[in-house]
């Protein structure tokens, strides 16, 4: 029995000891998207990441990512611009301050390719979305790299504005390990 509760006790503690928590940061990270305006594409970025990444690559299954954005920190390098994406017939940041992503399902290879299924909060809509990412090892931390795209009108964004309807979002999150949930 004690030879059993040891083994038990040394899978648990290694299960432990390879799964990791991360944070998710702004320094090192980037989250841009590209929208045509008037048929030109258009970029711009957000920032002020926060949430929590559980990440093993032996164990993908059992990853859970929960990162939002500030959504009031959209730029897209001109002022006037991005004070009418504030408003409520855009992001409306006041009523809906972050923007969500939660994932349902995470694989991975063992080159570090992989793929997120989850779901996507922008305002008060939430949509399942599915994009192949990259897990790359930074020593302690992992930089997760991934793009997708998005039709703008599922999530109440524009109403009928001259920005087109599809915006592609590239990601590129480093991920900071932490020592506690």
């Amino acid at each position: 029995m004690k030879q059993f509760i040891g083994a038990l006790s040394a899978v648990l503690l290694s299960t432990v000891l390879s799964a990791q928590n991360y944070k998710p940061t702004d320094q090192g990270s980037t989250i841009e998207f590209v929208i045509k305006n008037f048929g030109i594409n258009t970029k711009g970025s957000f920032s002020g990441l926060d949430g929590h990444i559980h990440f093993d690559p032996a164990d993908p299954a059992k990853a859970n990512f929960d990162v939002s954005i500030d959504a009031a920190s959209i730029n897209t390098d001109n002022n006037m611009r991005d004070g009418h994406l504030k408003k409520d017939s855009y992001f409306d940041v006041e009523k809906y301050p972050r923007i969500r992503i939660i994932s349902t399902a995470v694989t991975i290879d063992n080159t570090g390719k992989g793929g997120f299924t989850g779901k996507l909060t922008i305002r008060e809509t939430t949509k399942d979305i599915s994009f192949p990412f990259t897990a790359i090892n930074m020593g302690e931390d992992y930089i997760f790299k991934g793009s997708f795209t998005i039709n703008r009108k599922d999530f109440g964004i524009g109403g009928t504005s001259t920005i087109g309807n599809s915006c592609t979002i590239n990601l590129t999150v480093l991920a900071k390990k932490t020592t506690t949930d």
